[in-house]
């Protein structure tokens, strides 16, 4: 079907409410798959074909209302005419495929971003953490300042692509034409060539160091979370921006506590007589422990609230709830003695000694929610 047809926003695979940013995003990464000089799909220049139409129209406040009010009907009456395409300078194209760090004469490239992973334990995701990372990162050279190039040695024009650091062909077919551009592999897309390396990077630009940076790990962090130090990956090319740092955490599971959400679930273990009689125990928080009373008569699987003492919310303000399930445990060996008692207090029992609770099942729906 022609993309004429088609609804421009699910080629792009984007809501009818999407913004600017994410139409060039979809794009962007659609672009990639389905350049022909990258995708060896039958159709892939006809769907890369619809996808540029889709977004040149999406991409432009007049045309985007256009279409929105009255479809492809509108664009055609409004004098739009598929094939013919502008991208306002072709930026976006090219950093579909180079990124943004796009100059006129030469790619530069951004620096490539890096991770590490971290572990902390639980009661240090309620706190927040300082930890000291070690990363292996490309930085500039200080010898050459990036450049490559030995001081004082000369650095020419690459005879290949004349300086522009890429090279295009242009080709025509039925759906219109195409500019395919690669980058160049003579200079590797500097556009330069070095007549005598730096010798201490041998002509990267860059070297390889260790370094260790402190990561602020913030109160409330998820396990699986990343962290991202803007401007600490690899360094760029030619003076190109810095990649980005990101550090995953991981929280080591704390046998005390079940975490869901901000919320923090535990257990306490009372004797048949502390549940009927009633006790004071003691039960780990994250704060330390605490002391908590357990009235008489407690029952098995009844939930206790300590408002507040959960997980901090993540950049944001209060904490979750702990919830205390209370587990009564049965003797399950008996002396002589113990078992003449109890088949004693059983004798003195009636209807009253084991009355239920008519809220019981409130609290604990009330508790869970």
């Amino acid at each position: 079907m022609a993309a004429t047809e088609r609804d421009y926003y699910e080629l792009l695979g984007v809501a009818r409410s999407a913004d600017e940013g994410e139409i060039k995003k979809a794009f962007r990464r659609l672009a990639r798959e389905l350049h022909p000089d990258v995708s060896d799909a039958p159709d892939a220049q006809e769907r890369f074909r619809e996808v540029v139409e889709a977004y040149e129209v999406l991409s432009k406040a007049e045309t985007r209302e256009l279409y929105d009010r009255y479809g492809h009907a509108g664009l055609r009456s409004g004098g739009f005419q598929p094939g013919h395409f502008d991208f306002g300078n072709l930026s976006d194209l090219f950093a579909a495929f180079f990124g943004d760090d796009l100059i006129t004469g030469r790619v530069r490239s951004r620096g490539a971003d890096l991770g590490a992973d971290v572990e902390i334990e639980l009661v240090e995701a309620a706190r927040g953490a300082v930890r000291e990372v070690p990363f292996r990162v490309a930085v500039t050279c200080q010898r050459c300042g990036g450049d490559g190039a030995e001081p004082g040695s000369e650095i020419t024009a690459c005879p290949t692509c004349g300086g522009a650091g890429r090279l295009q062909q242009v080709s025509r077919s039925v759906f219109g034409e195409f500019v395919r551009t690669q980058t160049c592999p003579a200079c590797g897309g500097s556009g330069r060539r070095i007549e005598t390396p730096c010798s201490v990077c041998e002509g990267a630009g860059r070297i390889v160091e260790e370094r260790r940076l402190d990561v602020e790990i913030p109160p409330g962090i998820h396990d699986g979370q990343q962290i991202r130090l803007t401007g600490e990956g690899h360094a760029g090319v030619l003076g190109a921006r810095a990649g980005d740092a990101y550090v995953r955490v991981h929280v080591r599971t704390d046998p005390r506590f079940v975490r869901e959400g901000n919320d923090i679930y535990s257990t306490v273990d009372l004797t048949m007589t502390e549940a009927a009689l009633g006790a004071t125990v003691k039960v780990p928080t994250l704060d330390g422990d605490q002391e908590l009373e357990l009235d008489p008569g407690t029952q098995a699987g009844s939930v206790v609230v300590l408002r507040g003492k959960g997980m901090p919310v993540l950049h944001g303000h209060g904490r979750g709830d702990q919830r205390v399930l209370v587990n009564v445990v049965v003797p399950r060996h008996l002396t002589d003695e113990q078992r003449r008692l109890l088949e004693e207090f059983d004798r003195h029992a009636d209807e009253r000694t084991y009355k239920p609770d008519e809220r019981f099942f409130d609290k604990i729906k009330s508790a869970f929610r």
